[in-house]
């Protein structure tokens, strides 16, 4: 009977989610997602794999050049289909649900929850450190930190879509003071003539075309997240306006700190020192900014903070799109009654992300799946050509160049495939295989709806609604 009742109330009560992220919050959930431990603790990967000081701040540069370019076609697909869940909703738009659904099935069970993971494991490393000053913390303290982390994020993100935002804006906020306190030393030390380290700058640049290829990996990894504030598009205020500046205002931003930040650590460190140093950022807080060295690590645990709450932002709404479109469980799709937000969603990804967590390293599994990451942005950049032909009628408020999508299709065709061809292994064939095995769970459970399946999830559905107090949300266009 309660069941009955609680459905009759779900049915009167049509839910959405509401409009809260105006354009301060947008901007600083783009800077504060693209913004993690990267910069901080291992900017040296790009220069192992690029050789030099010349063409690795040119690939940080292209990167950034690149991250906007891509940024932009993402403002046009966002403008023109005002839907949440980023790629899912335009590769459901131009190609139909398979590859939407491949996309889902991809993301929300590795990508997404994986990164949330890595995250926080480098969370939890920095914040546990001075606890242990002659060693290096235990591996299960710094697991179970990082699942305490993913604990308290998956509650603020789940209480109140506001309070994520503000905790997001004061991250954000830190993780540019401490860009600030780094850009303005190496500036004053480039002033004072440190500039040796600057000198034959491409002495030494790698010739491999599989290097270059994983030099801007690395380097893109770090700005990853310029795609972040699609998967919120209907929690955007005035959505038209808002994407494309915060878009334009953010990631040159984010490529500008980067440059900066790399040239700074070259005035006080040799190729071959910032090679060995553990963590980059700390080891020149050490020599410029001693006795206040500090607070480089503080802001460095603020900072992955910061990345892991927008990681958890996103990632529960491409869930919950996806159980919208009946790509996963229904239950995923639900609204918290009094909170208005998508709170089965984001505890799904919190859960996978403990899971990811407990392996000894999930590096290697990132990497892997890296090519997957941009094979799904070239086609979304092909939808945008797609879409150029066959929906024509679609009103586009932003409208880029074609040669933008062009230029995105062609370099991510190279990212997916220089790393294959200078270094294959079967690991990518397995990474492969993962995706396209979604397609056995697809014909069943959501081609062909099966009723045995509806008959075991229905009781399993309502339980878990009465828990959560969560309702179905509205139908969408």
């Amino acid at each position: 009977m309660l069941c009955y009742n609680f459905s009759v109330f779900v049915k009167r009560k049509a839910m959405i989610l509401l409009y809260s992220v105006g354009l301060v919050s947008g901007i600083c959930l783009i800077v504060g997602t693209m913004i993690g431990s990267g910069i901080f603790i291992s900017p040296k990967s790009v220069l192992l794999y690029s050789g030099a000081v010349g063409p690795c701040l040119l690939i940080w540069a292209a990167c950034g050049v690149l991250a906007t370019l891509g940024a932009l076609c993402y403002a046009e697909l966002g403008t023109m289909i005002t839907k949440s869940g980023g790629e899912y909703s335009y590769l459901m738009e131009a190609y139909g649900p398979i590859p939407a659904y491949l996309f889902s099935w991809t993301t929300v069970m590795v990508l997404k929850p994986s990164s949330f993971a890595i995250i926080t494991l480098s969370f939890a490393k920095y914040a546990s450190t001075p606890f242990y000053p002659d060693c290096t913390p235990p591996e299960v303290v710094s697991k179970c930190l990082a699942a305490a982390a993913i604990l308290v994020i998956v509650t603020v993100n789940s209480l109140s879509v506001k309070l994520a935002s503000y905790v997001q804006n004061f991250f954000t906020a830190a993780k540019l003071l401490i860009i600030l306190i780094i850009v303005v030393a190496g500036i004053v030390l480039l002033a004072q003539g440190n500039t040796e380290n600057l000198t034959n700058a491409f002495d030494g640049t790698a010739q491999s075309f599989g290097a270059i290829g994983l030099a801007f990996y690395n380097g893109l990894w770090a700005y990853d997240g310029w795609n972040q504030l699609n998967f919120i598009t209907e929690e955007l205020i005035n959505p038209y306006r808002n994407l494309p500046l915060a878009i334009i205002i953010g990631i040159p931003l984010v490529g500008v700190c980067y440059v900066m930040v790399n040239v700074a650590y070259f005035t006080v460190m040799t190729t071959n020192e910032l090679l060995l140093s553990p963590a980059v950022a700390v080891t020149f807080g050490d020599r410029v900014l001693h006795p206040m060295s500090w607070i480089v690590p503080l802001f460095v645990v603020f900072s992955t903070f910061g990345s892991a709450n927008g990681s958890c932002f996103t990632a529960g709404r491409l869930a919950y799109v996806s159980g919208r479109e009946g790509h996963m469980v229904k239950i995923l799709s639900y609204i918290s009654l009094k909170r208005y937000t998508p709170a089965p969603a984001l505890i799904f990804n919190g859960l996978l992300a403990i899971i990811y967590i407990m392996p000894a390293d999930i590096n290697t599994l990132i990497n892997y799946f890296s090519f997957a990451q941009w094979m799904f942005y070239g086609m979304t950049a092909l939808c945008l050509i797609v879409m150029r032909f066959t929906k024509k009628e679609l009103h586009r408020p932003v409208k880029v160049p074609i040669v933008i999508p062009v230029l995105m299709v062609l370099v991510s065709c190279y990212l997916v495939l220089a790393p294959i061809i200078d270094k294959p292994q079967l690991e990518y064939l397995y990474c492969t295989i993962f995706i396209f095995g979604g397609l056995l769970l697809y014909y069943p459970f959501v081609h062909l709806k099966v009723n045995w399946a509806r008959k075991i999830m229905r009781p399993i559905t309502m339980h878990l609604q009465l828990l959560m107090e969560v309702v179905p949300p509205e139908k969408t266009e």
